[in-house]
C-alpha cells in the first residue's frame, strides 16, 4: 500500500535542542489520525516538515513528493488548519471566498458559500467584526472547499467553547471525510476527538511512543479497580500506571492478560487520556491532554 505520509530518520534541531530525535511513522490514505504529546513534544516540528515549511534531515514522502523539493506540488493536494487565525480583520467573508478561489485550482465556491449560508458568519462582514467561532467556520468553509486528499489540523478549535468544538468535528466528519481522504489532527482535548479517530500517535522528545490503531488499544491496555487488599498483588503484575480514585486504587496495564488481572477486581478499557499519561511517565499529567 502507498501510504499517504512516510517519515523515516527525521533528525531537526533549533540549536541544541533535538526536536525530531529520528523520528519514523507511517500513516496509511483514508485514516484520521491523532498525533498526541505534551508540550514540547515535537509536534509543531513534524507538522511544518510535513508541510514543507522547515529544514530537516532524514527521509519524508508525503503523497508521493518530497516537501522539500516538491512543495508547491504538493500543496495542491494538502490543506491546512492552525491554531492561530491569520486571516487580516479587514478583510470581508466574500473577499476571502474570492481570494482562495483566485489562488487555489481545486477550489469549489459552490461548496464555501453553501457551508457560510448554514453558518452565522455572513458574507459582507469583515473577519474583525468575527467572533473566534465564526472565524473558526470561515477556515472550515474555505478548506473544506478545495478536493484535498490530506488536511492537517493543528489545534484547530483551541479557546472555542464546547458548541463550537462539537460542531467542527461534527461538520470534519459527516461533511468532509469520506474514506478516501487523509486527516491527520494535533489536540490536547483528547476525549473530544477519540471517538472521531481510525488511529493514534503518541509523540514524546521527538519520537512516536506509541502507534495503533483505535480498535486495537483495548487489546494492548486494561485498567483494573483493586480494592485495598489487593494492592500489592496488583503491583507484582508490573502496572504502566497506578493512581488511588476514592479509596481503591486504578492500575493500568500493558500487553497484560485480561483472564488474569479480572481475578484482581473490576476491567476497563481506558481512554486515550489514560494511555497517554501512562505512557508518558511521571512527566505527564492530565491536564496535559485537557
Amino acid at each position: 500500500m502507498t501510504m499517504a505520509i512516510r517519515a523515516s530518520g527525521l533528525h531537526k534541531h533549533y540549536g541544541r535542542v533535538e526536536a525530531l530525535a529520528g523520528l519514523d511513522f507511517e500513516i496509511a490514505p483514508g485514516t484520521i489520525v491523532g498525533l498526541i504529546g505534551p508540550n514540547g513534544a515535537g509536534k509543531t516540528t513534524a507538522l511544518k516538515a510535513i508541510l514543507g515549511l522547515t529544514r530537516f534531515e532524514g527521509e519524508l514522502e508525503v503523497l508521493g513528493h518530497d516537501p522539500r523539493q516538491n512543495r508547491q506540488r504538493l500543496l495542491q493536494d494538502v490543506c491546512f488548519i492552525a491554531d492561530v487565525a491569520v486571516l487580516p480583520r479587514w478583510l470581508k467573508v466574500r473577499q476571502a471566498v474570492d481570494f482562495v478561489e483566485a489562488v487555489h485550482p481545486r477550489f469549489h465556491r459552490d461548496k464555501a458559500e453553501a457551508f457560510l449560508e448554514r453558518s452565522e458568519v455572513g458574507f459582507n462582514r469583515r473577519v474583525g467584526q468575527l467572533s473566534k467561532g465564526m472565524i473558526t467556520q470561515l477556515h472550515l468553509a474555505l478548506i473544506m472547499a478545495i478536493d484535498a486528499r490530506l488536511l492537517v489540523l493543528d489545534e484547530p478549535t483551541l479557546g472555542l467553547d464546547i458548541l463550537y468544538r462539537k460542531s467542527f468535528y461534527d461538520t470534519l466528519l459527516n461533511d468532509y471525510f469520506d474514506g478516501e481522504r487523509t486527516i491527520l489532527v494535533t489536540t490536547h482535548q483528547v476525549e473530544e476527538i477519540e471517538k472521531i479517530l481510525t488511529h493514534v500517535m503518541f509523540m514524546n522528545h521527538g519520537r512516536i511512543v506509541l502507534d495503533e490503531a483505535m480498535d486495537e488499544l483495548p487489546e494492548r491496555f486494561v485498567e483494573v479497580l483493586v480494592s485495598p487488599s489487593d494492592v500489592e498483588r496488583a503491583r507484582e503484575f508490573g502496572p504502566l500506571h497506578e493512581r488511588e480514585l476514592l479509596g481503591r486504587h486504578l492500575f493500568l496495564f500493558e500487553d497484560g492478560s485480561r483472564e488474569e488481572l479480572k481475578q484482581l477486581g473490576e476491567i476497563h478499557n481506558p481512554g486515550i487520556a489514560d494511555i497517554f499519561v501512562a505512557k508518558m511517565g511521571h512527566g505527564a499529567s492530565a491536564q496535559e491532554v485537557k
